[in-house]
């Protein structure tokens, strides 16, 4: 099969390749095409303008571009910067689809489980349908709309509502991983607040999943069956560094930090991968202390 990615580069994308060249053609969109080449391999084509691509002899796009969400403040220039860097790319990928005689029969497309914006402890599935108003939701229903745009009978299209992914190199983990070392760690205000996270096999294998079972489509929760609070998580990280992890952190001093984007981490959603569970995927790490054990 001939598969197109964007975003390989980054946490995901990267882990993905290896297992994706084994048997197929792959195609990636990188700005720095050498770059990718060093990161992914030399067996992956890349290519630096998406009208480079002839989306009719491609099979399956997974689209998972977009500027980090937590990288720099959220002034109202950089929350433009992340929603077009999402949603552009997005918008020109179901274009192309759309405009093929045999386009690709599947379209993955990033979301994040922000689509829910902030719930109290309720336990939320892809069902849920009342979602609180703000910047993380507009912008993943942006977003997933973008992607929609490409759904037919001959293209199906599938939306992962990414949790906190979680890896031994990179994202939230290596983030949080120096002041727990240093025995700085501890839960965010309350520690109440939703985590819904997922080991980095974990999201892998879900993709490959969703590859292989055509019957999956609309948005699917990239989640661990088993979310915690942050009190949870920042007590199970701390036993898995033999570290104690009692020194919380102030919500006000995080707005003073950053703005808007501390409701990142003060605020959460309990989401539970309802449609994963239903097809019958098995998760390798569907519990918090099994992940972290596995990963630090």
């Amino acid at each position: 099969m001939h598969i197109f990615i964007t975003g390989a580069t980054g946490l995901i994308g990267s882990h993905l390749c290896p297992f994706l060249l084994h048997h197929n053609q792959v195609t990636v969109l990188s700005r720095n095409t050498t770059k990718a080449n060093v990161l992914l391999s030399h067996k992956v084509h890349a290519v630096n303008d998406i009208n480079l691509v002839d989306f009719n002899t491609v099979d399956i796009v997974i689209n998972l571009a977009g500027e980090p969400i937590v990288n720099k403040r959220w002034s109202d220039k950089q929350k433009q910067i992340i929603r077009d860097s999402r949603i552009g790319i997005t918008k020109q990928i179901s274009a192309a689809i759309n405009a093929c005689s045999k386009p690709p029969h599947t379209f993955i497309s990033g979301s994040a489980v922000g689509f829910y914006g902030r719930q109290n402890s309720q336990s939320i599935d892809e069902s849920f349908e009342n979602p609180h108003h703000e910047f993380s939701h507009q912008l993943c229903k942006d977003w997933e709309n973008a992607a929609l745009l490409a759904q037919s009978e001959q293209t199906r299209v599938c939306l992962l509502r990414t949790g906190i992914v979680l890896a031994k190199k990179g994202g939230a983990l290596s983030k949080m991983l120096p002041a727990f070392k240093l025995c700085l760690g501890g839960p965010i205000g309350d520690g109440e607040q939703g985590m819904s996270w997922i080991h980095i096999d974990d999201m892998l294998q879900l993709i490959l999943f969703v590859i292989k079972h055509p019957e999956i489509s609309g948005p699917v929760n990239a989640t661990a069956p088993n979310p915690v609070s942050n009190a949870q998580f920042s007590k199970s990280l701390g036993e898995a560094l033999s570290r104690p992890a009692f020194i919380p952190m102030p919500v006000a001093v995080l707005k003073i930090l950053m703005g808007e984007m501390s409701d990142l981490l003060t605020t959460g959603q309990f989401v539970i991968p309802h449609k994963a569970q239903t097809n019958k995927y098995r998760f390798h790490y569907p519990d918090i202390k099994s992940a972290l054990e596995s990963l630090v």
